[in-house]
């Protein structure tokens, strides 16, 4: 009975060791896609500012942080894109009936 406990330990600490490792990689690679798409950003690329002011927005993997999300908002709408303008829009019309609340 000794040994079988003691093997009942032994795979549930190397499935939890796995799943830690697992969990460390896929936390780095998507923090490498928000690094990713910051570069992209300051480059100019439209898509990246509005995925990256979504990324703020819902706060997925980074911290959500609104003044961040409007920032590239912003970066994008001086871009001139529709998306990023009806977004925009999106976004104001949801602060002022927040405000009236």
């Amino acid at each position: 009975m000794q040994k079988v406990e003691l093997y009942l330990i032994v795979i549930l600490t190397i499935i939890l060791i796995v799943l830690i490792v697992h969990t460390t990689r896929y936390y780095r690679g998507e923090k490498r896609k928000v690094k990713n798409l910051h570069r992209f950003a300051n480059e100019g690329e439209v898509e990246a500012q509005l995925r990256l002011a979504e990324c703020y927005e819902k706060g997925i993997v980074v911290k959500k942080d609104p003044q961040k999300a409007a920032f590239w908002r912003q970066k994008a709408i001086f871009s001139v894109d529709r998306r990023a303008k009806g977004a925009y829009r999106d976004i104001l019309r949801i602060k002022r009936n927040q405000k009236k609340q």
